[in-house]
């Protein structure tokens, strides 16, 4: 365990936590603005990444794989969200069977079979494993672009709306709010920035499989919370949305380099699942015990004053 080893898997750590990072601002956009726990993201992780590998590799260019693979996520949040909003679902067991579903589309994409490779050297990606600094400046482009869009629609009247609808169901159908259409609208554009993030991640490692998304929702979760707890550790109250989104960012970085460090500390690969809840559990647990211990000082400091 070489201390140097360590220091130089830091910047692939940052590369990858950067194109997660895409994905965990959908996350955020669903998670967070529309307070829908979305399943479907480990599902349209993985379909972003099947098409985006199987038109670069049938010679389509780069820039119109990743259309394709992000407009594959907005059909698959767009399904998600019919069956939500249409049919009655409630939206984990909607997100649920969209991302079952997605399983067997996802195989039908990649020909049958359960991994497709790009080839290496064959093709001139975005970001690739191969040349990291590259990809780091690439991912942290689109990082960049897509919070200055999210800011900017989110700031919108149909923005309002959807975080309207968020905050208070009830309230902004009294106001005329259609929160079926915007509950619709979030989940389409919370999957297209998963199933970009997922085309991105297969570039990145060269190949495309069905299971490459397993587990996606949790390592989405973990940057939202630990970027959250972080935030509010370093400026308390003085928060506004971009500073929130960075810090999103911020979180899937940190996340990736946590892992780094334990993969550098030759723990068993086969408990990285459990660890990866573990941090998840730890962070969700932080803001409400800080809450509770917060609350039992302030009443024992006035049973102290009653006392005095």
């Amino acid at each position: 365990m070489e201390l140097q080893t360590l220091i130089g898997a830091i910047p692939g750590n940052i590369a990858q936590g950067l194109i997660w990072a895409v994905m965990a601002l959908g996350v955020y956009l669903t998670f967070r603005v529309l307070n829908i726990a979305d399943l479907t993201v480990d599902g349209s992780f993985a379909t972003g990444g099947a098409v985006a590998v199987i038109l670069i590799s049938s010679g389509s260019s780069v820039p119109v794989a990743m259309v394709a693979a992000t407009a594959a996520g907005l059909l698959a949040g767009l399904v998600t969200g019919l069956l939500h909003t249409a049919l009655g679902i409630p939206d984990i067991l909607a997100g649920i069977l969209s991302q079952i579903g997605l399983y067997s589309i996802n195989l039908r994409i990649m020909g049958g079979k359960a991994n497709v490779g790009l080839g290496a050297g064959k093709y001139h990606l975005m970001v690739s494993i191969r040349q990291v600094n590259p990809s780091i400046l690439i991912s942290l482009l689109f990082v960049a672009v897509i919070i200055a869009l999210t800011y900017w629609f989110l700031g919108t009247q149909m923005g309002s709306a959807l975080r309207a609808t968020g905050n208070n169901s009830s309230m902004s159908r009294a106001q005329g709010i259609n929160i079926h259409f915007m509950k619709v609208l979030g989940l389409i554009l919370s999957n297209g920035l998963v199933a970009l993030s997922g085309g991105l991640f297969a570039q990145y490692q060269g190949f495309a499989d069905v299971n490459m998304g397993r587990g996606s929702i949790v390592i989405g979760l973990a940057a939202v919370i630990i970027g959250e707890v972080l935030a509010s550790a370093i400026l308390g109250r003085r928060l506004n949305f971009v500073i929130r989104l960075v810090f999103v960012v911020l979180g899937a970085i940190i996340y990736y380099i946590v892992i780094g460090l334990v993969l550098w500390l030759k723990m068993p690969t086969n408990d990285l699942k459990l660890f990866t809840a573990m941090i998840v559990a730890v962070f969700l647990a932080v803001p409400y015990l800080r809450g509770k211990a917060t609350s039992s000082f302030a009443k024992a400091a006035r049973k102290g004053g009653r006392r005095a």
